[in-house]
């Protein structure tokens, strides 16, 4: 079975930013960078805004968005719901 870009950059660490998808040994999410591009940002962005990645990672990231939508969706609606403030 061929192995994707994203299997080797995008991980799941316990403890790092609660599991979630992240780049590499970054505590930078994958929900995160979906969403800027969401937003309209370019990948020359946001590679500005986070020098420590490079196109190789920000490619990994779509990949693996492309191969898992569903988790990566429900994380964006997530982290934009008020429910982690409601009291």
């Amino acid at each position: 079975m061929a192995t994707t870009t994203s299997e080797h950059v995008i991980r799941h660490t316990p403890g790092v930013i609660g599991g979630q998808a992240a780049v590499g040994n970054t505590r930078i999410g994958v929900w995160l960078l979906v969403g800027y591009r969401q937003l309209g940002r370019t990948d020359a962005d946001i590679l500005e805004g986070y020098p420590g990645l490079c196109q190789a990672d920000l490619d990994a990231t779509w990949e693996y968005y492309e191969h898992n939508k569903e988790e990566i969706d429900r994380e964006i609606a997530y982290q934009d719901s008020d429910d982690e403030y409601d009291e």
